[in-house]
């Protein structure tokens, strides 16, 4: 199994910027793509950005040019830069991998975009 935790979430303004870190730990050879996940308040869960172990990324088309998804596999942690956050990017954000053993989800954070 993995354990990922998130950090990084927080109260920000419009228009400013948050970084998100999930940390890996465990069965880290056993994780290929990893994810960051959101889920807004009555909305359902919606996949904000994907990297796979090689680096290639991919990006939600409602957050493209303001997230970058990156991911250091020395450090076993993946990162999700937010900028021009607007309000209706408030939400929960997880952590996700995939890996052999199944699907590995963080406990989540809090973003809150409001001025």
């Amino acid at each position: 199994q993995v354990r990922l935790v998130e950090s990084g979430g927080g109260l920000v303004q419009p228009g400013g910027s948050l970084r998100l870190s999930c940390a890996a730990s465990g069965n880290i050879d056993s994780m290929y793509n990893m994810g960051w996940f959101r889920r807004a308040p009555g909305k359902a869960r919606e996949l904000v950005a994907i990297i796979s172990r090689d680096g290639t990324a991919n990006t939600a088309d409602s957050v493209k040019g303001r997230f970058t998804i990156s991911r250091d596999n020395a450090k076993n942690t993946m990162y999700l830069q937010m900028n021009r956050l607007k309000p209706q990017d408030t939400a929960v954000y997880y952590c996700h991998a995939d890996t052999t053993f199944g699907d590995n989800w963080g406990q989540g954070t809090q973003v809150t975009v409001s001025s």
